[in-house]
Formats: structure tokens, C-alpha cells, sequence
């Protein structure tokens, strides 16, 4: 379900109205995308959503200073305008999530060795993901960090790693969460399940590396 923000941004009433205007799908839609992109805290889901309509003015007062409906050439152009400024805030968070997730797919064979490193040497996985989190840079460190907050916070285990895999379209990124909620479940051992996963991880940066060099020019 989409977050509401703790503080509405922008005045109340355009706030309240464009939560009623918008589809509930797509409120929801924004939400995931705010959710990997980080959930910046420029742009809360409110904000968001009465900035859209604020950019749709926008565009009509452009399509009036540009000419309007004099002619039906005009009038098209106008209603694309105006759908242009309307979208603009989702291409802006969409291009800013799918920078975040790429610097995820990047650091995660690195983080799955920093993780099974620290669980062989005898940390539990918890005590292991705060010392990624807190040594480390880059957005998966910070869901390490918040998913430990999370857990803190009240949420068990298996919701909180749920919750991690939620906010990431890396399919990577769920498929090891949910290993560990399957060794979670089963009482398996944390290093015998992120063994395979961070071989697997490093052949796999070995394969897209591989694949990004036969592209390039000779």
C-alpha cells in the first residue's frame, strides 16, 4: 500500500485533492517507484503528487503562450505538452530509480562477500549487515541499515527482509533475500546459504563485464 508521508507536503488542500483525483493504482505505482528510487526526501509521495498537476498548468499556460488551438497542428501540440509536464516528475524519480537499482546490482557481489566474510569470522547476520551498512557506501548499504532499523523498529525478521526485496526491482536482490528468509525459516546456516550466492554473484558480474567488453569497438 502506498506510504502516506508523515507531514503533507505542499498546502493541505491540493494535497487531499490530488490524492482524490489520482487512481488509486497509480498512486500506488508512484510510490514503488519513489520506493527505488530511496524515497529522496525532496520528494515525498504527496509532494509528488501535487507537483503533477501544478507541471499540468504549467504545460497549459506554455500551449496558450505558444499558440493554443488556432489550429488543429496547434491543439495536438498543446495536449502533448501539457501530458509532457504532466509525466516529467515520473520520468525524473524513473531515471533516478533506475540509477539506484544499477548501483545495487553493482555492489551486491561485493556486499555478499563482505557479508559471508564477517559470518564466517563468527558474527551473527544481523551483526554482519550493520557492519556492511555502516562501512560501507552506496544504496544497498542503506537498505542494510534500514532493514536493521526496521527490525528494531518491531517488524520480525521475515517482514523486514520482505520489505528490503520490496524496495528493489533487482531480481538478484530477491532472489538472495529470499534465500535468507528460506534459511531463516528452515534454521539453516547463513554462511552455507551466502556461499553459493556470492559465487554465483561474481560469475554473473563476470558474464555482464564479459558481455559489455564483446560490444565495444575493437
Amino acid at each position: 500500500a502506498p506510504q502516506a508521508d508523515a507531514s503533507p507536503s505542499g498546502p493541505h488542500w491540493l494535497v487531499l485533492l490530488a490524492r482524490r483525483l489520482t487512481p488509486t493504482d497509480y498512486v500506488s505505482h508512484l510510490d514503488r517507484m519513489l520506493g527505488n528510487a530511496g524515497r529522496p526526501a525532496s520528494m515525498p509521495l504527496d509532494r509528488l503528487l501535487s507537483l503533477k498537476p501544478l507541471a499540468a498548468l504549467g504545460g497549459v499556460l506554455l500551449a496558450l503562450l505558444f499558440g493554443g488551438t488556432k489550429s488543429p497542428q496547434a491543439a495536438l501540440l498543446s495536449v502533448c505538452l501539457v501530458a509532457a509536464c504532466y509525466f516529467l516528475p515520473d520520468l525524473l524519480i524513473y531515471n533516478s530509480g533506475t540509477k539506484r537499482q544499477a548501483r545495487m546490482q553493482q555492489d551486491l557481489p561485493n556486499v555478499l562477500d563482505q557479508l559471508l566474510i564477517s559470518v564466517e569470522a563468527g558474527l551473527g547476520f544481523e551483526a554482519a549487515m550493520a557492519r556492511v551498512g555502516t562501512s560501507g557506501k552506496g544504496p544497498l548499504a542503506e537498505e542494510m541499515v534500514r532493514t536493521l532499523q526496521d527490525i528494531q523498529a518491531g517488524s520480525t525478521r521475515r517482514d523486514a527482509y520482505k520489505a528490503l526485496a520490496a524496495r528493489s526491482s533487482v531480481p538478484d536482490v530477491k532472489s538472495f533475500v529470499s534465500a535468507i528468509i528460506q534459511a531463516d525459516v528452515q534454521g539453516l546456516s547463513v554462511a552455507r546459504v551466502l556461499k553459493p550466492q556470492a559465487e554465483q554473484m561474481r560469475i554473473k558480474r563476470r558474464l555482464r563485464a564479459e558481455e559489455k567488453a564483446m560490444k565495444l569497438p575493437v
